[in-house]
């Protein structure tokens, strides 16, 4: 048994399922989109709705020296996937082995393994070894499986197509209003609380710094308002992404400012939803005159955080 028999076995649905394929990075518009028609069908049909994700990007293993930031980590793309009432969620792992699996010998596992009923796609879909199993293809392939082909329209976010790349040049302009728009929720990633210098407790404004994956996408150096969610939990906070200039210029460091939180969480793992940027990182000519700016920049988040109300 190979390793993507080994993964779709594991999931052993109880009943036909209707399922979409797809890395869902960021969990966005576009893609709720495909979960709607999936949980409709599923419930015309008294089936399962079902998402077959990856555990890494396809383009990892097909083009390595692309290095494509991700916006949401499995862990995160998973909860999200659930959030929005999918009944089961199954992740392969992009190897070579099923990069070279033929369009039809892949439909033939998902329909043995996944008990797979109705496939739902968007219109440029393509599955299995140089991507031969488009929508025509796999429609005359369900024809004799006996499964069904749906494709669902792209979402449009003012007159723009809601993608992945699109949140990612959203994203990288620090523009989280627009990441929101397109996904329908904050931009948040979640990173383990580490040692830093301890500089901010010493200014009155003790920070958490967060160690992150490298493959992490992330909001271009600047100071955010913030939530900050921990122990199940959520708090006001500011974030700041960049070098400190003020002081010795070095590496990228994350670190939150949680307010009125006074708790050692070293070790934990805390999750950071992006709500707005307030300003761009600078150089401070004293102490002094940074202290006044985070005071300025806590009072500013504060009212803005206030603001989001039960949002």
């Amino acid at each position: 048994m190979t390793q993507v028999e080994q993964e779709l076995a594991q999931a052993a649905p109880a009943k036909e399922t209707v399922l979409t394929i797809g890395v869902f990075d960021g969990v966005h518009l576009g893609h709720k989109a495909l979960l709607s028609e999936i949980k409709a069908q599923a419930k015309q049909l008294n089936a399962l709705s079902c998402v077959v994700t990856f555990r890494y990007h396809p383009d990892e293993l097909l083009s390595p020296n692309k290095s494509l930031p991700y916006l949401t980590s499995l862990n995160q793309r998973i909860k999200l996937l659930k959030a929005e009432g999918i009944d089961l969620v199954v992740t392969l792992t992009f190897n070579p082995a099923l990069a070279a699996l033929e369009a039809r010998d892949f439909a033939g596992l998902l329909k043995e393994y996944l008990k797979m009923c109705s496939l739902v796609v968007g219109p440029d879909f393509a599955l299995g070894k140089g991507r031969k199993g488009n929508i025509e293809y796999l429609r005359r392939v369900g024809q004799e499986m006996g499964f069904s082909i749906t494709t669902v329209p792209p979402v449009e976010v003012n007159h723009e197509t809601v993608s992945s790349t699109a949140i990612r040049k959203a994203l990288a302009d620090g523009n989280m209003k627009r990441v929101e728009s397109f996904t329908g929720h904050y931009f948040s990633f979640t990173g383990k609380v580490v040692q830093g210098e301890k500089r901010g407790r010493k200014l009155g404004f003790p920070t958490a710094n967060l160690d992150v994956h490298p493959r992490q996408a992330l909001p271009p150096f600047g100071i955010y308002a913030t939530l900050a969610h921990i122990g199940g939990k959520t708090y006001q906070s500011v974030t700041n992404i960049g070098i400190r200039p003020t002081f010795t210029e070095g590496r990228r460091t994350i670190e939150v400012f949680i307010m009125d939180f006074e708790k050692d969480i070293y070790g934990k793992e805390l999750r950071v939803d992006f709500i707005t940027k307030l300003r761009d990182e600078k150089k401070f000519s004293s102490v002094d005159e940074l202290v006044k700016q985070m005071t300025e920049d806590v009072k500013q988040s504060k009212n803005i955080l206030n603001s989001l109300g039960n949002k």
